[in-house]
């Protein structure tokens, strides 16, 4: 399956349910108490991350999609702290707060990255249903997608009313379900159940055949456009009436940590669908952005960058021959990595040692390097008839094979000032008897603070002279 990265940032949700704060407090263990068989641990650092429905909306944030919240919180400090993570987040947060009742607060108490025990201060709350209905209907005509996070704590108290204000305006609902009793989901377009959760509701399956049988049940009596069952271990299955199904392999490489994971897959989906993915695409990169935050400890959001990385080394175009908007894809993560960019040009029509020694003197300026190949067109007319002597694709592929070469695009222009602009390298880079106010774009680059070096020539190494001496002879 061919997967490209979403336009997140013009992928509009609205996440409403139940928010809470997830608190960890970190320090190590030496000895047990004398009090009871019980470990101490020496607490040298307390963090607080936004958690359920908020981790949903941090997610989402994390990807660059534009957020909104609605939930319910008390009238305290954890409430206080939650709303200031969401709004440094650029979440729009609309919470009700109630007095009297406690925000929701799950504390942690881990050493040496292992969690030793969790404590959750909480009670259901008294959730003034029709001002948060008001709450999302004010909200609905700015998104492209509902999700609904339910935890069970008391926001989700008429999911139904939800549910039919969105999809009468023809925005898809999308629901982590909570409980035994999925009914109230009904006319959702698609739930998320873990397999326990799934189990819970429809009976324990022997094997993938009745899992899917018993998922076409469930999508017919609540009629769901569709079923996406996260299995741990073993991936995710998305069902869909009338469709194959579609087995997703888990793509982790070590499991550290599955806090949050659902809230990863949900967020991720949701803002791939109001990108304008279709539902297979959206899955699948749901599939790899749990992967990727499985690997961390606790509550944990993934990134845009970290979630365009994991999908170009799936896809393998981490190095290579690019068209222009696959290179500013990779160069925006490399940026994004705190790498350098360097960039040079030229003709490269038959490759020499003297070319080899300037781009590896090239890529030590930096940590990435791109090289600009002039089209065909282009060197016909800088070199002459008979130029180029071999075509721009062979030009490219013998570039991308060098040891320091990180990207190879190709422009047709004469030289390569539009591709700088598009680029903004760290690095301009150029060989030969050049003065510096000689090079092409280096007014440019300068300009917005880069840098413009010019490295010395191979002595007895020419493409012009190579073929002058084939002639000859």
């Amino acid at each position: 399956m061919k997967l490209s990265m979403p336009r997140f940032d013009q992928a509009p949700v609205l996440v409403v349910g139940d928010v809470m704060l997830d608190r960890y407090w970190h320090g190590g263990t030496t000895r047990i108490s004398p009090e009871a068989p019980v470990p101490v641990v020496r607490v040298e650092q307390m963090e607080d991350r936004p958690g359920g429905a908020a981790n949903v909306a941090l997610n989402l944030a994390a990807l660059g999609a534009p957020v909104w919240l609605v939930g319910v919180t008390g009238e305290d400090e954890a409430a206080d702290c939650l709303a200031r993570s969401l709004q440094a987040a650029g979440v729009q947060a609309c919470l009700q707060r109630l007095s009297g009742q406690p925000t929701i607060v799950k504390l942690r108490i881990i050493s040496r990255h292992q969690q030793l025990l969790r404590m959750d201060f909480e009670q259901p709350f008294a959730t003034d249903t029709p001002a948060l209905a008001g709450q999302v209907d004010a909200l609905l005509d700015q998104v492209r997608v509902l999700v609904l996070s339910d935890y069970g704590k008391g926001a989700l108290q008429d999911p139904a009313r939800l549910i039919a204000a969105a999809r009468q305006r023809g925005i898809p609902v999308l629901v982590d379900p909570k409980g035994r009793d999925f009914s109230m989901y009904r006319g959702a377009t698609l739930i998320t159940p873990n397999l326990a959760e799934f189990e819970a509701v429809v009976g324990g399956c022997a094997d993938e055949a009745e899992l899917v049988r018993r998922g076409q049940q469930l999508m017919a009596a609540l009629a769901l456009e569709a079923l996406l069952i996260t299995r741990g271990e073993h991936g995710m299955t998305l069902l869909r009436p009338g469709c194959p199904e579609l087995h997703l392999p888990a793509r982790a490489r070590e499991v550290f940590d599955v806090t949050g994971a659902g809230d990863t897959v949900i967020s991720t989906l949701a803002a791939a669908l109001a990108a304008g993915e279709c539902l297979p695409q959206a899955v699948a990169l749901a599939n790899l952005a749990a992967g990727i935050v499985v690997g961390k400890l606790g509550t944990a959001t993934v990134s845009a960058p970290e979630l365009r990385r994991a999908l170009q080394q799936e896809q393998g175009t981490g190095r290579g021959v690019m068209g222009l908007e696959q290179l500013l894809t990779v160069v925006e993560d490399a940026r994004s990595h705190g790498e350098k960019i360097v960039f040079t040009n030229g003709c490269f029509d038959i490759l020499h040692a003297g070319h080899v020694t300037y781009l590896e003197q090239a890529r030590a300026l930096g940590n990435r390097l791109v090289v600009g190949v002039n089209g065909d067109a282009s060197v016909s007319r800088l070199k002459g008839p008979g130029r180029p002597v071999n075509s721009v694709e062979r030009r490219m592929a013998v570039l991308a094979a060098l040891e320091a070469v990180d990207w190879v695009v190709c422009f047709d222009e004469d030289t390569p000032e539009s591709l700088l602009r598009q680029i903004r390298p760290d690095v301009l880079v150029k060989g030969g008897d050049y003065a510096l106010d000689q090079v092409v774009g280096a007014a440019l680059v300068e300009g917005y603070g880069g840098q413009v070096q010019v490295l010395g020539l191979v002595e007895n190494s020419s493409t012009t002279a190579i073929v002058n001496r084939i002639r000859d002879r």
